[in-house]
């Protein structure tokens, strides 16, 4: 109970410092940070002072499990209770055996006198493919379904170190497969189909949009939030914005370390998407996310390019003031979830 207590007072009282006039939440901040152009929006610079402040760990530095607890937590404060029509968890097929799944209504689509079937985006949450869940996502999954009037469905596949590569993969497109053939059950359209993720679950989501158009498999759409395209080229993103950031190098060579083995190749496709020489002509349009400080912008970004230069219907959208992490922060502040707001209006715009 006593614990319970905490967290509810902590996220009190992080509403209340994010909720602070944005004079005072500047001169709180300290001096602005520009770098490569940009500038860190202050609202994200307060949010990382706050986080030191109160010595909050960084999920990598503690064992996996500690680690997921702590990610859970970041994301519950960060997130908050967003309303939403319904919610079902449920179980769908994975690559070798049954995964745990919830279906997100949005209130527009609860009741009797709802007689149409509505668009779907496929969920695949991000986290290193070693951190992450239902309840990780659960807010930013709410959100969306809102506001852009579509039911979600997200998936727990499974995760590294103890499922490496490509035990993700196959979960989420055996499920993928399952929600194209069972559609209707869930009350969604099948030709209204959309797959997206963020980080992780933005590679998970470009690579089951590709493996859906080889197979024929019916996507409307492809949402990809600042995936992980390239894990064998360093960027200079992940140089310039290595430390302080939110998403360190630390992070992501424990995610590298903990998702493949020692004979992987990190050329293969289906491993670093911005690989793939191949783009089948019938893939899913898409709509590529990426944050300004963030280290997989760049590889992001060249995902984008390389889907427009093979004829891809293909639209970027660079945050510039943002970090790695803020598709997360709807619960609190002002700039990211409206931003978030924004994202959920071009799926809507997508797939109504």
């Amino acid at each position: 109970m006593q614990n319970a207590f905490s967290s509810r007072a902590e996220a009190v009282l992080l509403r209340t410092l994010m909720g602070l006039p944005l004079p005072v939440m500047r001169r709180l901040a300290g001096r602005p940070v520009l770098l490569d152009g940009q500038v860190l929006d202050t609202e994200t610079q307060w949010l990382l002072r706050l986080k030191r402040l109160l010595r909050e760990p960084a999920a990598e530095t503690l064992p996996i499990e500690q680690g997921r607890q702590q990610m859970l937590r970041e994301a519950w404060l960060a997130g908050g209770r967003q309303p939403i029509g319904e919610v079902r968890d449920l179980q769908v097929p994975g690559g070798a055996g049954p995964i745990g799944a919830r279906l997100y209504v949005p209130r527009a689509q609860v009741g009797p006198e709802v007689e149409t079937l509505s668009p779907l985006l496929f969920f695949i949450h991000g986290g290193g493919m070693m951190y992450g869940d239902l309840d990780s996502h659960d807010a930013v999954c709410r959100l969306l379904a809102e506001r852009a009037e579509v039911r979600v469905l997200a998936v727990d596949y499974r995760l590294s170190p103890e499922h490496r590569y490509p035990a993700a993969i196959e979960d989420c497109w055996a499920a993928f497969q399952w929600v194209a053939e069972h559609a209707e059950d869930l009350g969604a359209d099948p030709d209204r189909l959309a797959v997206g993720g963020d980080s992780a679950g933005g590679y998970l989501s470009a690579v089951v949009a590709l493996k859906a158009a080889e197979a024929g498999v019916p996507l409307a759409h492809q949402l990809l939030v600042y995936p992980m395209a390239n894990l064998a080229d360093p960027s200079g993103s992940r140089t310039m914005f290595a430390e302080g950031f939110f998403l360190t190098k630390e992070f992501i060579d424990l995610a590298d370390e903990c998702y493949l083995g020692p004979g992987d190749d990190r050329r293969d496709p289906l491993v670093s998407i911005d690989y793939t020489e191949k783009i089948p002509d019938n893939l899913a349009p898409a709509f590529v996310v990426t944050a300004g400080f963030d280290p997989l912008r760049d590889e992001g970004e060249a995902y984008a390019r390389k889907l427009a230069d093979h004829g891809v219907e293909v639209e970027l959208k660079r945050y510039p003031g943002f970090i790695h992490g803020f598709f997360n922060v709807v619960g609190v502040g002002r700039g990211t979830r409206a931003a978030v707001a924004e994202i959920a209006a071009r799926l809507k715009a997508a797939l109504h």
